[in-house]
């Protein structure tokens, strides 16, 4: 749970920032038994080990999260405060504790990694946090406040006064340019160079540092933004990013393709002094592997690719987690389940059917700007282990406001005097009061008792458990809507779904959340804690490109469609042969863009003649569309023409993934693994509730509830109604438990 790392008492941010030497690693079970098998497995006898480490990163808004998957197979997990002003700061502290971990130097480790993957929050603290770089547009005379009108969107459509979001580039930093082509690509209006190099003066003179070019049909002939290039070269040499709209769109529509290259221009600058900074970082450490970044797509790619599509990775670390969820469910025979990520802030959902996560194409809406690129379908709501609670108007809230890691929950004895849901866990007593974090630091339980009283249970004139209580059913409840509501969106029955739970929180409240969706079947990851940047290295080489060409079905010219469908064969090629990849691993899906007309939302179809597409299988084509349509989204309108809107490649090169994806132990008779046992509150009682050391538990064993079972980073809570069996990939799986178990029971 990222939000529950955290220092023992009296340690300050001061001190957090420090990072692995801030951090004292104690010998927790995992650690101690985990990492000396693996060192001795990797060091050589003169203490040099063999080239093949693979570790993932993933930085959070409070703990960067880090996995490390030795050549044996071994998998270790570390977390570390992220540091927000430099996220590359919090990153080789993590690496150094890892390096810690295996009792070797710091060069020594980087200098054994094969490869590094990371996913980052830099883009979406930036578009959070609105400091970008200055940007400016240059785009078709026209169209200059087409950013602002925003397709008539509103987020608050019944609220006249509501403002607009905060703009990127101000309308003085927008210039018109007389220019325009016809949607088939002809030159209705040559580029006015004279305008361009005056405009660009001008944004020079308004302190603008990345620049943006938006021309309308530029995707059909790129032309005019190509020579626009030219002169802010030649104009502004000194220019930090430049972003044409048919790289980073290559399709229409222009409100669409002007807020994706208006964002893209505003991140790439501060992305790519960030991953250049950390490149450099990494090299003097001694790590000369590849690194790779993850992407909002599902998949990875070179930090090259990355910078210039850097809007790509917003919200990469949540998509991480749902990649690692698709893996880990495909070992485990799973192939329809809900994703479900609790960590300190938030709580990340996406349904995956048939393996394979839903990706939405269109109106993908991040910040209050719109992104016009593929994306895992991600949801969000304000509901983690730092969402505050607080009484108003008479009525319990919880969340969205967060209290983060600095000072935190109260409970982590940081300066939090505010009630969150961790501090409900730790009263209830779900959480260990001595040995938490990896046996980093022990939690102040009375602080948080205070703080209930005070803040919850005072106002309200209830007692601490029934405030504490409340605070829990509030949080799950407002999770299991969350949820409801994404499923119901897809048609997706919870009945028919398993939940699959990470981060640090979801082990800790699955057990609640699925009896309110009807999901029978939970299944938690051991390295549920840093499940996201397990997600990162698991992840393929993913290229995912549209071209637009807009027609009738029936007056396609197949001649342009193969041409367009070779452009994106050789595009994708080009982008994954700096890889090195077999041939063999990687694998190039074609798909024709389709709607119905009047639609403004396309859908994919697969193209499985690829280039060898023809009049013959069109008809084949609007007759997959039509059954697709009617699939997955309950009708069909088999009488009407659909239109083609572009054809788009789906690129993937495998990258290797570990066998299993935890460590285990060896421990299969439960009696064995018991540690002690405290009070713990199961619907409306406190159950005497027995507590296992879960690093040493081995494949097969099997938990009757109630039941805690401790990990370094989390506790897997297993009510009186379930039983959790531990499958030999790492995989906690908790089913109802029938009877229903008769348990001693102490009223609060």
């Amino acid at each position: 749970m990222t939000e529950k790392l955290a220092a023992p008492h009296g340690v300050g941010a001061k001190d957090l920032a420090v990072g692995a030497k801030g951090l004292a690693v104690t010998a927790a079970a995992e650690a101690s038994e985990a990492s000396e098998s693996v060192r001795r497995k990797l060091a050589a006898p003169d203490g040099v080990g063999a080239k093949g480490m693979r570790v993932g990163v993933d930085v959070g808004g409070t703990f960067t999260d880090l996995i490390c998957v030795t050549p044996a197979g071994d998998v270790i997990l570390d977390k570390t405060p992220s540091t927000l002003d430099d996220q590359s700061t919090g990153v080789m502290n993590g690496i150094a504790q890892l390096a810690e971990r295996f009792a070797i130097p710091l060069n020594q480790f980087c200098s054994q990694l094969e490869i590094l993957v990371h996913g980052t929050t830099t883009g979406d603290n930036t578009m959070i946090e609105m400091n970008g770089a200055p940007t400016g547009l240059l785009v078709t005379e026209g169209h200059r406040d087409e950013i602002e009108l925003r397709r008539c969107h509103k987020e608050e459509i019944w609220d006249p006064s509501a403002i607009g979001p905060q703009l990127i580039a101000r309308r003085r930093n927008r210039i018109a340019i007389p220019q325009r082509h016809s949607y088939e690509g002809e030159e209705l209006l040559s580029l006015d160079e004279v305008a361009v190099r005056r405009g660009v003066q001008r944004l020079k003179q308004l302190g603008v540092k990345s620049i943006a070019v938006m021309y309308l049909f530029s995707f059909v002939d790129p032309s005019h933004e190509l020579r626009t290039a030219e002169i802010i070269r030649e104009e502004f040499p000194e220019v930090d990013h430049i972003t044409l709209s048919h790289e980073v769109m290559p399709r229409g529509p222009e409100f669409e393709r002007v807020s994706t290259t208006l964002v893209n221009a505003y991140l790439a600058p501060k992305l790519a002094r960030y991953i250049g900074n950390l490149q450099d970082k990494l090299r003097s450490s001694g790590f000369s592997g590849p690194l790779l970044i993850m992407q909002s797509t599902g998949g990875v790619m070179p930090p090259d690719y990355v910078a210039r599509r850097a809007v790509s990775v917003l919200a990469s670390g949540p998509t991480g987690g749902v990649m690692g969820a698709t893996v880990t469910a495909k070992s485990a025979g799973v192939d329809d389940f809900v994703a479900v990520d609790m960590g300190g802030t938030s709580y990340d959902l996406c349904l995956v059917r048939n393996g394979q996560p839903e990706i939405k194409t269109d109106w993908n809406w991040r910040y209050r700007y719109y992104i016009g690129m593929p994306m895992v379908d991600v949801q969000s709501v304000g509901a983690g282990g730092g969402s505050i609670a607080r009484v108003r108007q008479g009525a319990l809230l919880v969340g969205p406001e967060s209290a983060g890691s600095a000072p935190g929950p109260v409970c982590y004895g940081r300066g939090g005097t505010r009630p969150t849901v961790t501090d409900a866990d730790a009263v209830l007593g779900y959480l260990p009061p001595t040995g938490f974090a990896g046996g980093r630091m022990n939690l102040d339980i009375d602080a948080a008792r205070d703080a209930i009283q005070r803040e919850i249970a005072g106002p309200l004139d209830i007692d601490i458990v029934a405030a504490a209580w409340g605070i829990e059913r509030i949080v799950n409840a407002n999770m299991a809507n969350a949820t409801r509501k994404v499923l119901a969106g897809h048609g997706a029955d919870p009945r028919e779904l398993a939940l699959i739970a990470y981060g640090g929180n979801g082990p800790v409240h699955a057990w609640a959340i699925a009896p309110e969706l009807d999901i029978a079947r939970i299944i938690v990851p051991k390295t549920a804690p840093a499940f996201s940047a397990l997600g990162v290295l698991v992840a393929d080489y993913v290229v995912d490109v549209v071209k637009a060409y807009v027609a009738p079905l029936s007056q396609v010219d197949v001649e342009r469609v193969r041409k367009l469908l070779t452009e994106l064969l050789d595009e994708s090629t080009k982008e994954l042969d700096p890889a090195g990849l077999p041939a063999a691993s990687i694998q190039q899906d074609l798909f024709a863009q389709m709607c119905y007309p009047g639609q403004n939302f396309d859908m994919s179809v697969p193209i499985p003649d690829g280039t060898a597409i023809n009049d013959t299988t069109l008809l084949d084509l609007a007759e997959r569309f039509h059954a697709q349509h009617e699939r997955d989204r309950g009708f069909s309108f088999t009488a009407q023409q659909p239109l083609l809107r572009g054809v788009r490649i789906v690129a993937r090169g495998d990258t290797p993934k570990p066998q299993r994806f935890a460590h285990l132990g060896e421990v299969t008779n439960p009696d064995e693994a018991v540690t002690g046992s405290r009070l713990a509150y199961f619907n409306d009682n406190f159950v005497e509730t027995p507590t296992y050391a879960g690093a040493s538990l081995g494949a097969g064993v099997v938990i009757n509830g109630p039941a805690l079972i401790e990990e370094p980073f989390t506790v897997v809570v297993v009510p009186p109604t379930m039983t959790a069996t531990l499958d030999e990939l790492g995989n906690y799986e908790l089913r109802p438990r029938y009877p229903n178990p008769t348990t001693s029971v102490k009223r609060a």
